[in-house]
């Protein structure tokens, strides 16, 4: 094999001409009559056992030209991509250079190549960071959710209201007969939640249990199409009418849905956690900002493989994902959509990837960035503890390169991320502004019985409200 040229196109796009010599082409013509022997007939022969001259001299010398090239070129491509230490990011388009003879052949492969990247500014850029902050109303708001999930269903003897679970028989009919899916029995339906074709809940709501009642129901007209726009009739049977019992907020509450003995130190542990969640969110946030404003600073002749082959991995996580409720092809036919359309969706963010995977490995060579061994196995140590799962099983899981990899880019964002400057956001910096910029009001004119009085005037007491806010605001600090 030789490499007659080496030329580089336009988006990163290298066109190797390579030579595959006599010699060569020999051993792959040989290969390809080993293979092909058993296919040919030969009169007076048994399948496979003609010498290949004869075959040549009966079919002609360029019988096994085609297999040979076949067998030829993978050999010869790669041991020239290697040659020219070319870093290869998808599959070449091949063409034939003259003809192809018993001395050899000669052929031309443009591939795509990992771009040449130039960083722009990637230390000392500047973002946005909110600052976190938790408030009562926050904390009384996750309480709320830890207490309906600790909410129990009590039986009631009393009209159902909106809010209720009703268990009820129901079977509905269509001109006097049943439809399919039409039926079921001990259902238990909560009124109000708009689970039931619209208008069925209304007119359970009312009944008591043992109550038994005809609900007369149009379908919507975007409703399936054996019953769009349809009048039905279904006949409803209440067994059990049940409410919500929601828990008291108290320590008794505290003690049976967490580790601690009072409401108070449950709103404090809350406010900590949702604090941490909020940094969170705030630290990756500000982090994400920094990294899209390095990946448009670079300068790179992005080949448009790379994003074709990004956008096709998006569309493969995005089957999977939906595939883990329902079938995909079902999915496509309600929505409408098609890979095609689906794939076209995904180009743009798929480029924004793959520019920020550039600017990150391009960061790591400029910056000398290295993952140690030491690294590699802190980091296995650092995961087993996360997903409470032993070292041996993590590295089964994940390889070391994996690993190494992940470390890397890691600390690439961080020589960004250490070196950014937060800024508040633009609207909270304008209510700072305006605040300072305000003139100070005149002080109040005291009242004549406070004048009387030596110019002073009693506090007057804060609202039973807003005594009970700052209270709460205080506990839950």
């Amino acid at each position: 094999m030789t490499v007659k040229s080496c030329e580089k196109l336009e988006k990163s796009q290298v066109a190797l001409t390579i030579e595959v010599g006599a010699a060569e082409f020999e051993a792959a013509v040989e290969k390809a009559y080993q293979k092909m022997r058993r296919k040919i007939n030969m009169p007076g022969f048994r399948p496979g056992k003609a010498p290949r001259k004869m075959i040549e001299r009966m079919y002609g010398a360029e019988v096994f030209f085609e297999e040979a090239i076949n067998i030829a070129f993978p050999e010869a491509y790669e041991a020239a991509v290697e040659q020219e230490k070319l870093q290869v990011v998808g599959y070449p388009a091949v063409e034939m250079v003259g003809e192809v003879t018993k001395d050899g052949f000669t052929f031309k492969a443009t591939a795509p190549v990992y771009p040449e990247v130039t960083l722009g500014e990637y230390k000392g850029l500047k973002a946005e960071k909110p600052e976190v902050k938790v408030t009562a109303a926050d904390v009384d708001e996750r309480l709320k959710t830890l207490a309906d999930r600790n909410t129990r269903l009590v039986s009631v003897d009393r009209e159902a209201k909106s809010g209720d679970t009703a268990v009820i028989d129901f079977e509905g009919f269509l001109n006097g007969k049943p439809f399919e899916g039409g039926k079921g029995e001990n259902h238990n339906l909560e009124l109000g939640s708009g689970s039931f074709v619209p208008g069925f809940e209304d007119q359970v709501i009312g009944m008591k249990a043992g109550e038994e009642k005809d609900i007369d129901i149009t379908f919507p007209e975007n409703y399936h199409e054996d019953l769009a726009g349809k009048a039905v009739v279904f006949k409803v049977k209440v067994h059990e009418v049940k409410e919500k019992e929601v828990p008291a907020m108290d320590d008794e509450f505290a003690k049976d849905v967490s580790e601690f003995d009072t409401l108070k130190d449950l709103k404090a542990d809350l406010k900590k956690k949702i604090t941490e969640e909020r940094q969170k969110d705030a630290d990756r946030a500000f982090e994400e900002n920094l990294m899209n404003q390095v990946a448009e600073n670079i300068t790179a002749d992005i080949p448009d493989v790379m994003v074709e082959n990004q956008a096709r991995q998006y569309l493969d996580n995005f089957k999977a994902q939906i595939s883990r409720q329902f079938p995909y092809e079902e999915y496509k036919k309600m929505t409408g959509m098609d890979d095609e359309k689906l794939l076209a969706d995904a180009k743009e963010p798929a480029l924004r990837q793959v520019k920020m995977d550039l600017a990150v490995a391009a960061i790591i060579k400029a910056e000398n960035i290295e993952a140690s061994d030491e690294d590699v196995e802190a980091e296995y140590k650092k995961m087993a503890e996360q997903f409470g799962m032993d070292v041996d099983m993590v590295k089964k899981y994940l390889v070391k390169e994996q690993v190494q990899d992940q470390l890397l880019s890691q600390k690439a964002v961080a020589v960004v991320v250490d070196s950014a400057t937060a800024e508040k956001p633009k609207k909270a910096a304008k209510k700072e502004e305006a605040a300072e910029g305000e003139e100070k009001k005149p002080a109040k004119k005291t009242t004549k019985k406070a004048e009387a009085a030596g110019g002073e005037e009693k506090p007057k007491k804060a609202p039973a409200k807003k005594a009970a806010k700052k209270e709460a605001e205080k506990e839950a600090e």
